[in-house]
């Protein structure tokens, strides 16, 4: 066939993957195209020869095609390391194979005497195409996240979770199981974390006075106006049937009782069971029902050891978070845990947090000034300690630490650059702004807004409980946590991680770490090495309840919740 004079401008394409493309040099394929074609004598008498031999063969034909093919084959096996990703189908790629993806203006014909820019709007195309096939924002490196000792876990020495009850508790159980005139009724109030403290309680106090259960009343939350139920939050059923040995619970009071005029009461901080008894048993054994409102801290901490470990009982295995949210969470910390170790920090920088604690977020004279002027309004959410300064707060480590404190602490701990973090909690004072010295020193942030799928989360929205025990499962679900001050949550997710083999939990040493901050003449290797001995015993390690007052087992589990095999059964 004779060639038509205008082969030569048609333009051919070809679909090469971007890992290819990345490991040939711009400059080779350049001298590819730009080679000047040679017409010589002997060029024409091979072509002669090939057309009128080869072509005739059918078999030559075909035994020529597939030598060329082979020897293709293996030069492109001999000259390119790794033709293809060694991870196919992993969910983030390496940063070296990324280029940032090109606008729309950029792409447009190319011509074929350009084959560099060619080669870079492939790139560009297919690695925009990759990422947004995964859902991704954020491309991190994974080399020497697992190898760091920052991941490294406590010695739990052995501690395992033991909960059997002694023969006069289980003895008693029958009656209680067995009574139908008493029911106390309770209304919880506050954030996920301080309901569950008092749902804790009311399970313990119903025990105490040897009365049915009904299912707790969550109080509408003034401030977040969240209208969830017991059963939007928990598991309702498993709720019953764990505790069924120890306290019946019911979903409404019988018929023979909706008539009845209950008994009320709020009793007063750190009450004893002598003091629950003395004060509402005769009252409700005549009327039959008891109802009770704000409970939070009014039980003491310290109580025998069956109902310690009751209350364990009640907070680390009768409380399991309803279907629906469980499966959630359990999917968003399955997506941090798939690209591997994480760690979850929950971040105390909310504006109402740093109005209450007298704190200021000390990133801009700005945020500051709102918080002042909120205070000076509102004096009455100031919780404790008015007479001290914002400095003195400071220095006596009460004050949440703010996103450059964090990531100066985490530096110190060794964290690596590109530590994958999850952040718990609500927004912050400022917004993402208030992050960003976190989120420029690791990158690879996530929140559960990040990572859920669209949609995901529109069940739950304005379900602020909802979305706080997401944030709990994938907090308490990660390799390290560490809060920035304490509070509810922490305390729940530092009992709950004890109890389940004593995961690394970071307590920042704020009032001893704080004035190393303000030292510019320390290096960063001194620096360091200081952190890192401040923590040393602040990792999660196993620490016994007993040893301090008024501490709480369901932050610290041992001994009466934990034994090992150096400690009998309590």
């Amino acid at each position: 066939m004779a060639k038509s004079k205008n082969n030569a401008k048609k333009l051919s394409y070809i679909s090469v993957p971007s890992q290819i493309i990345n490991s040939i040099s711009s400059s080779s394929l350049q001298s590819l195209l730009d080679s000047p074609k040679k017409t010589s004598r002997s060029t024409n008498r091979f072509f002669f020869f090939f057309t009128n031999t080869i072509f005739r063969r059918p078999r030559l034909w075909f035994f020529t095609l597939f030598l060329f093919g082979f020897l293709g084959m293996l030069k492109f096996a001999l000259t390119l390391n790794i033709p293809f990703s060694p991870y196919p189908c992993a969910t983030t790629l390496p940063q070296n194979t990324i280029s940032t993806p090109l606008s729309k203006s950029n792409v447009g014909v190319l011509r074929d005497n350009n084959i560099k820019d060619e080669v870079l709007l492939t790139k560009a195309l297919v690695s925009h195409v990759e990422l947004r096939a995964q859902g991704l924002d954020k491309v991190e490196g994974d080399g020497g996240v697992e190898k760091s000792e920052f991941w490294k876990q406590p010695d739990g020495l052995g501690y395992k979770p033991c909960l059997s009850f002694s023969r006069d508790y289980r003895r008693a159980t029958d009656g209680v199981l067995k009574d139908r005139r008493k029911y106390l009724m309770v209304v919880v109030s506050g954030g996920l974390n301080q309901q569950r403290n008092q749902i804790v309680d009311a399970v313990v106090i119903a025990r105490i006075l040897g009365a049915a259960l009904v299912v707790p009343i969550l109080q509408v939350n003034v401030i977040w106006g969240d209208e969830s139920e017991f059963g939007d939050i928990f598991d309702l059923e498993h709720f019953k049937r764990v505790l069924a040995n120890d306290v019946r619970v019911v979903s409404a009071l019988p018929s023979t009782h909706l008539m009845t005029k209950p008994v009320e009461g709020s009793p007063p901080l750190h009450v004893t069971p002598n003091w629950i008894r003395s004060r509402y048993l005769r009252r409700f054994n005549r009327e039959g029902v008891l109802l009770l409102r704000g409970l939070d801290s009014r039980l003491s901490k310290d109580l025998s050891s069956d109902l310690q470990k009751l209350r364990c009982k009640v907070a680390f295995n009768a409380l399991r978070f309803a279907q629906p949210v469980q499966e959630l969470g359990d999917r968003i910390a399955e997506r941090m845990k798939s690209k591997g170790p994480y760690l979850a920090l929950h971040l105390r920088m909310e504006k109402d947090v740093w109005v209450r604690t007298g704190c200021l977020p000390g990133l801009s004279e700005e945020l500051d000034e709102i918080v002042n002027n909120e205070r000076i309004e509102r004096p009455e959410l100031l919780t404790a300690r008015s007479n001290m300064t914002y400095h003195e707060r400071k220095m006596a480590g009460l004050c949440p630490l703010n996103a450059v404190e964090v990531t100066r602490l985490l530096k110190g701990l060794g964290a690596p650059k590109n530590a994958r973090i999850y952040w718990a909690g609500g927004e912050p004072l400022g917004g993402k702004e208030a992050l960003l010295p976190l989120m420029q020193e690791f990158p690879n942030f996530y929140s559960k807004e990040d990572l859920a799928l669209p949609g995901e989360l529109q069940p739950f929205a304005n379900k602020a409980s909802i979305m706080a025990a997401i944030d709990y499962i994938v907090s308490e679900k990660s390799d390290v946590f560490m809060p920035s001050h304490g509070g509810n949550m922490g305390h729940a997710i530092q009992g709950q991680r004890a109890f389940d083999g004593h995961k690394k939990y970071i307590t920042p040493n704020k009032r001893h770490m704080l004035p190393y901050f303000h030292n510019s003449s320390l290096s960063e290797e001194e620096f360091n090495r200081i952190m890192k001995e401040l923590h040393q015993d602040s990792l999660g390690q196993p620490e016994l309840r007993t040893i301090k007052a008024g501490r709480d087992v369901t932050k610290y589990p041992i001994p009466e919740c934990m034994c090992n095999d150096s400690h009998a059964n309590f």
